[in-house]
């Protein structure tokens, strides 16, 4: 068993909507220096699952601890604070006035209004740096409105990183993007993967092909329930994603560690 600190950890958890469970009995551990992808079909519970592991729900059964805090029994805007948030929920949450700056700078405090805290030339100038490395220097100053949608979601994710979170929860940032967009982010995410001083993430997605080649570790979700979970090549590589899809599927990566790619068998 690795000893990496733990920065997901779920035991037995179920998770209730309506009288209804949405998720669970659940066991999952996700330890720093982990990439990994949440997959699964339409309803299949990827988007609770992230919602427990960003702190941003309570399990309804089981025990779920996050960053070594457990959930119920700990200040949860605090911990919020730690995790940093990529979600379409967040950018509509967002004034379409405000410049792409000033949405990465607010990051720095996870605020929605730049008046509710103080920011120095030190602050301005790493959200101006983020954005660089996005490629996107030159939409600082535009606002949101103006933007396309893969613009958004680099600024989205330049906001989170502005946070210096412990780890980033990614959720279904490639809905939305065309082609091109797809790809730069996906770019710009293989980087983050690979670059020992980035926070680890979780990334929730539909598609094998939006996976970044460094993730290392996947979660195949169906009904709730975890059918596969591990290491990557492990999960995608068997049955897995075809009892998941209810489809007899073809999934594979291009060379040794390339890119997945998933098709219908013929």
């Amino acid at each position: 068993m690795s000893s990496a600190r733990a920065l997901v950890e779920l035991e037995s958890v179920v998770l209730l909507r309506d009288g209804e469970r949405v998720l669970g009995e659940l066991d999952w551990v996700a330890r720093e220096g982990e990439r990994w992808v949440v997959l699964g079909p339409n309803g299949s519970g990827k988007t609770s699952l992230v919602s427990l592991a960003g702190a941003q729900t309570f399990p309804s059964l089981g025990r779920a601890r996050v960053l070594g805090e457990e959930l119920g029994k700990t200040d949860m805007r605090a911990l919020r604070r730690r995790i940093g948030w990529v979600s379409g929920a967040l950018l509509r949450s967002l004034r379409p006035r405000f410049t792409a700056h000033e949405v990465v700078m607010m990051g720095r405090h996870g605020a929605l209004e730049p008046w509710w805290h103080e920011y120095d030339d030190g602050d301005r100038a790493r959200a101006h740096a983020l954005l660089a490395a996005a490629g996107h220097a030159a939409i600082a100053e535009r606002p949101l409105s103006v933007l396309s949608e893969g613009e958004r979601q680099q600024v989205m994710l330049a906001r989170a990183l502005m946070q210096a979170p412990d780890f980033l929860i990614l959720d279904e940032p490639f809905a939305g993007l065309d082609l091109g967009a797809r790809e730069r982010l996906v770019t710009r995410l293989d980087a983050l993967a690979h670059d020992p001083t980035a926070p680890p993430f979780v990334l929730v997605t539909h598609h094998v092909e939006e996976i970044p080649r460094g993730v290392s570790h996947a979660i195949l979700l169906e009904k709730g329930r975890a059918i596969a979970q591990g290491a990557i090549d492990d999960v995608l590589g068997g049955d897995a994603p075809s009892r998941a899809f209810g489809l007899p599927l073809d999934v594979r990566r291009e060379g040794e560690r390339g890119r997945w790619r998933a098709s219908a068998r013929a």
